[in-house]
Parts: structure tokens; sequence; C-alpha cells
């Protein structure tokens, strides 16, 4: 079993915490054992009340639960590790006598990597990258929500490489964030990782070496990531990416397969939150820091120790269940998402220039050009028809 390294062969250029997270103290985790925020847990779980006001109703609700079913009917990335599509060492029966035909494929890392890109492109990535598994990204427990057990967590020996996937959310349907058309943007990432994951992880298998697709279960997926040359972290607590902001849902290969490692890439978002308080200032529940990073956070749900922004997702889950809709509002306001196009591409460099003075033009341009306004759920409606 991996245990922990006090000093990994390979440590990423950003604070890596000194220990390792209890997916326990996760906050969607917490929904069930904490009774302290039970009462939010039944009221968006369970007390389920359809409204009159667009992006609430019975339609918009069948719309998110619609994008949700291939993850929580065929994966659970949510709840367990090893499970569904999302299972460690399923094999179809149809692909045993390939397997068992003949050695592992072998290549060097740097052509096995771009072979495993391609791939992961073709079905479905929309960005991706490799790194190292750092042990202390591993959780130290899980907490199966299928099972309601709490137990202690390794991966296999060996199991040493992060095929890291990103998932882009749909940019419109974001736009009308915190509706259950947002959700469904949500939900619809979701599945897409499940989807994706699971045939990465097939593939590396077929060549004859181990692969384990995770969702949000057995590692953290932003500092796998950044370290993966995805991205940056930021000020609400998500990956923002160069090519889709923070507009992005992320899943994860670990294998054994020998493979070259991607570099982290700082793009100047760190320097730009610094300047942008807007995801800060556009909240609902106020769960995102103003001001500068610090090293603790809020409350169990955060892993303190390294210097960054700490979401209080007490608050963040506090607002849910008083909307009965999840949020992402923070996605949407956020200044780096945008769609492709040049005069976007544009504003990404300047940003790499990392100048408070241009930063902040950057805002006001985005504040005046009305961008990260919410779209209704009737506008996204109206649309189907065309």
């Amino acid at each position: 079993m991996m245990q922990q390294h006090p000093d990994p062969p390979e440590s990423p250029p950003f604070p890596v915490a000194d220990s390792r997270f209890d997916q326990k103290n996760e906050m969607f985790k917490r929904s069930v054992w904490d009774e302290a925020i039970h009462a939010d847990a039944e009221r968006f779980y369970r007390d389920i009340v359809y409204q009159k006001k667009p992006g609430f109703q019975r339609l918009d609700y069948a719309f998110r639960n619609g994008t949700w079913s291939l993850e929580w009917s065929a994966a659970c990335g949510n709840s367990r590790s090893n499970h569904g599509l999302y299972s460690w060492d399923a094999v179809h029966p149809k692909m045993l006598p390939y397997l068992e035909a003949g050695p592992p494929v072998e290549d060097t890392p740097e052509g096995m990597s771009t072979v495993v890109k391609r791939v992961a492109r073709f079905v479905g990535a929309d960005l991706v990258g490799i790194c190292a598994l750092h042990p202390n990204w591993v959780y130290s427990h899980e907490f199966d929500l299928l099972e309601r057990e709490h137990r202690p967590f390794e991966v296999p020996e060996g199991i040493d490489n992060a095929v890291v996937i990103a998932v882009a959310m749909d940019y419109e349907g974001i736009r009308s964030a915190p509706t259950g058309v947002g959700g469904a943007a949500t939900g619809l990432g979701y599945s897409k990782m499940a989807f994706t994951a699971n045939l990465v992880a097939s593939f590396i298998r077929g060549l004859g070496y181990r692969a384990l697709p995770c969702g949000n279960d057995t590692v953290l997926s932003v500092p796998l990531a950044m370290a993966a040359g995805l991205g940056e972290w930021s000020r609400m607590g998500v990956l923002v990416t160069p090519e889709f902001g923070p507009r992005v849902r992320l899943c994860k290969v670990l294998t054994d397969l020998p493979l070259a490692h991607d570099k982290y890439r700082s793009f100047g978002v760190v320097e730009f939150c610094e300047s942008c308080e807007k995801c800060a200032e556009r909240c609902p529940s106020r769960a995102i820091p103003t001001g500068p990073m610090t090293t603790e956070g809020p409350n169990i749900s955060n892993q303190s120790g390294p210097r960054k922004w700490y979401v209080d997702a007490e608050k963040c889950f506090g607002y849910w269940a008083k909307n009965r809709m999840d949020c992402a509002t923070c996605i949407r306001v956020c200044p780096f998402n945008k769609a492709l196009g040049v005069i976007h591409d544009a504003a990404r460099v300047l940003v790499r220039r990392r100048s408070a003075f241009l930063n902040r033009a950057l805002v006001k341009m985005d504040d005046a050009l009305g961008y990260g306004a919410l779209r209704p759920a009737r506008d996204f409606w109206a649309d189907a028809g065309h």
C-alpha cells in the first residue's frame, strides 16, 4: 500500500499541505453526519418545492436532474470511490481475451503520454495533463455515502501517476446560474466526467497497466490539475484554466503506466485575483473571502496550511439550501469565464503581464461590458426553438 513520504521525489512548485485530508470533513459528506447542518441538508436534498419563477419550475429541475443521471445512477463519484463507472478494476468479459493475449505495450514515457492525451481528447476531455501523484493529495479516510462507512484510505502501491482531465461546462448554461439551467451545466459536466474517465481507464488497462478512474473521490482534484499544467487556484477556491477559466469539472485516472509529466503553468491568476474581488462581492452567501490570502480556513471543511484563499463551505451550502438549488454564481461572474475569441485571448495575454494596474482596468472593462450578468432562465428556454 502507498504510504506517506516526507520528501516525495517530485514536489510541485506551489504549497502542499503537510498532512492528508479526511474526506469525512468535505462539506457534502458532512451533510450526512454533522447535526449542525442537518436542517440545510434536509432542505436541499429532500424538501423539494417547485416554484413558479423561471429557473425553479419542474421543467428546470427535470432538466438539471436529467443531466446528472449518468453520475447518479452509474458512477456515484460523489458518493464513494471504486464504484460503477469509476471502478478500479472492472473489465468487461469481451475485453478479457485481449488483456490475456500478450505482454503490456511498451514505449517511452513521452511517447505514451502523447498517446494517452490523444485518446483522452478523443473520448471527451477538453483539457488533459499528466503529473506525479503526491501522497498528501490522497484522502486519509474515505467517507462512503452508499454504505455510510468511514474508513482509512490508500491507493494501491505503485500507482504514482495521474492523468488529469478537465471537462468544460456549457457557457450559456452557466450564464443562468444559480437556477436549474445553471445546475444542468454542472450536472452534465459530472456525467461527462464519469463517461470520459471510464473510457480512458479502460484504454490504459487494455495496454496492460492498472488504471483507477476517479471523480470527486480518492484524491484532491485542484492541486492535481495544477501540477498537471491545467491551471491555477483562485480566490473562489476552484481551478482557473487559460482556456475556459473556472468553467470546468475535473476527473482523474491514476495509473502505474510510465508517463512523462507536464509542468505547472502560472499565467497570472493569483495576481489577478488579488486585484479582482468580483466573485467575493457577488457571492450570495459571502462565502468567498475578500482581502489577502491566509493559511487558515474558517472550518473543518478546509485543509488549512498552504497560503491561499479559503472558501467557507458552510455558508456556501447554507445558500444552496435556502435557494433549493446549487449555485455557481462565482463561476458565472469570474472575468476568466469567457467564450474563446480574439478579444478575450488578448485580455489573457495582458493578464500574463501581472500588472495590478492592467488587472484593475480589465475588471472595470468586464463590468462595463456586462459580462457575468445573470441570463434569466426564461431566455434559455425561449432560445430552445432556434
